[in-house]
């Protein structure tokens, strides 16, 4: 081999970087363990076969999804279930005696000390519609949509702290680097429009989730399938516009030397991400026409702002969820709102159950319920999912920081029995499904972890979370975790 030869094979092999080699290589330690375990291997990997230079195209799922399209409604900080859905009149006995201490033997509390008291329902319940569901007066416009909700009193994770909680229910690990289930439901899926992002998110309360927004990350997925962050209020992603003095048509005409420039790159380097990279500048492009429109409340007539109580021009809980049923008409195929603020520990009046909890219920309470509405009138709820939950539950005790009672009256987190529910999608309507004990402490009956649920809404979105899969690091990694089994889904939800 002469110099030339020599220098010319160099610069191939400088190209070649350590992912590179990962991403090609269908060998390895994590290849033949997983071989050895009876799994797919990474060559025999699942994998969907998608166009680079065109992610988004809408695709077929494995099996016939019942869902299209998924609004998922976080409540970041973890909201009371005993002050919304889950009623236990034994706890309402229990209510200022003392704990008892086989409630605490070999429990793990992020803020209780000493011995608590217990607490009962701060506020009164009710049974609602045909089917006769339990729910609180903080929620008087959600309990007319009783009968399209399907209630799931018996969830339960092994996190409890806000972080980790919220990276395991949105991306099935509570360790930062796993791809978030929007991101799953956008790679598997596409979109059904290729002006707007197939996972879009929106966020209110003044804060982001605790876990940042590793919780609509891509992970370890292709980057065009990550949320991204838009605003109810002001541009919808900030620099979409041009600077001043740039016409569209010099847009147009910097975006065709960049993609031959990336082109070009893409050919020496066979990196995919290059060619996605290109793709997804030609969206910000016609991002610049559509988004605008998408976002424009302003279309919206009186009657329609009055049923979710919008506030123009604010960053509002309200708007998103009306920013949600427009964006769902033009076919994203996941929105994703979080409304931070629900963590009632009382250690203040903004934390308060009697204060700060109860204007987080009334601002929430008439635009979810005029989001199902809305979406059902349309005929939409029957192929939209719309989920809504915390990360995890709270106790049902009284928190005593410090071992002293406090002023203002909060839970502490408890990972062990909560409440979450669905509507639409292939859900079954009017339905609670599970208990917890007769203190709301844990799940008892028909339990269902955090990968369940994301089994059953990959169920409805059309695939089998165990067969749904990404080669990455030698292993066809999944959303429901590889190293967890009996994982399943919860086919009492299902209608």
């Amino acid at each position: 081999m002469n110099n030339l030869e020599q220098r010319l094979r160099l610069s191939e092999l400088s190209q070649l970087t350590r992912r590179h080699f990962l991403s090609k290589c269908t060998s390895g330690l994590g290849a033949m363990w997983m071989a050895g375990m009876g799994q797919n291997a990474f060559g025999a990997s699942t994998k969907l076969i998608k166009d680079p230079s065109h992610p988004l195209a809408p695709d077929i799922p494995q099996l016939p999804g019942k869902a299209k399209r998924v609004i998922y409604l976080h409540m970041a900080g973890a909201p009371s279930q005993h002050e919304l859905f889950d009623y236990k009149p034994e706890l309402e006995k229990l209510d200022g005696k003392e704990c008892p201490k086989e409630f605490l033997e070999g429990k793990q509390f992020a803020f209780i000390q000493g011995i608590p008291k217990m607490l009962g329902p701060q506020f009164p319940f009710k049974q609602h519609g045909e089917s006769g569901a339990w729910i609180s007066d903080r929620l008087p416009h959600l309990a007319t949509m009783a009968d399209d909700i399907c209630f799931i009193k018996s969830m339960h994770t092994d996190q409890f702290n806000h972080g980790p909680a919220q990276l395991l229910v949105h991306t099935g690990t509570p360790i930062p680097g796993g791809a978030s289930i929007g991101s799953w439901a956008t790679y598997g899926l596409g979109s059904e429009n290729q002006n707007l992002p197939g996972f879009i998110v929106l966020t209110s309360g003044g804060k982001n989730p605790d876990a940042g927004k590793s919780v609509w990350g891509s992970g370890y997925l292709p980057s065009v399938y990550q949320g991204v962050q838009c605003r109810s209020e002001g541009e919808p992603v900030l620099y979409l516009k041009n600077p001043e003095g740039v016409t569209r048509d010099m847009r147009r005409r910097s975006l065709d030397t960049m993609d031959r420039l990336n082109q070009k790159i893409a050919q020496e380097t066979g990196d995919p991400e290059t060619v996605t990279r290109i793709a997804q500048y030609e969206m910000a492009y016609r991002m610049q026409m559509h988004a605008t429109d998408a976002f424009d409340l302003k279309q919206e007539d009186a009657a329609t702002h009055a049923m979710y109580a919008t506030e123009p021009g604010k960053e509002s809980f309200a708007n998103n969820c009306l920013l949600a049923r427009r964006l769902a008409e033009r076919g994203v195929r996941f929105i994703q709102l979080f409304d931070w603020g629900w963590d009632s520990h009382g250690t203040g009046k903004d934390t308060a159950l009697n204060e700060g909890f109860t204007d987080l219920c009334r601002r929430s309470d008439q635009p979810i319920a005029a989001l199902l509405k809305d979406l059902k009138r349309r005929g939409m709820l029957e192929d939209t999912l719309v989920v809504w939950g915390g990360e995890f539950g709270r106790t049902p005790m009284r928190e005593n920081r410090g071992g002293a009672e406090m002023k203002f009256v909060g839970r502490d987190h408890n990972p062990g029995g909560f409440t979450m529910w669905m509507a639409g999608g292939g859900v079954k309507a009017g339905t609670s499904y599970g208990e917890t004990d007769p203190i709301g402490y844990e799940a008892i009956k028909d339990k269902v972890s955090v990968h369940d649920l994301h089994a059953t809404m990959l169920h409805l979105l059309g695939y089998n979370h165990e067969k749904f899969t990404f080669p990455f690091q030698g292993v066809g990694q999944r959303l429901t975790n590889i190293t967890k089994t009996g994982t399943k889904v919860v086919k009492g939800v299902l209608a």
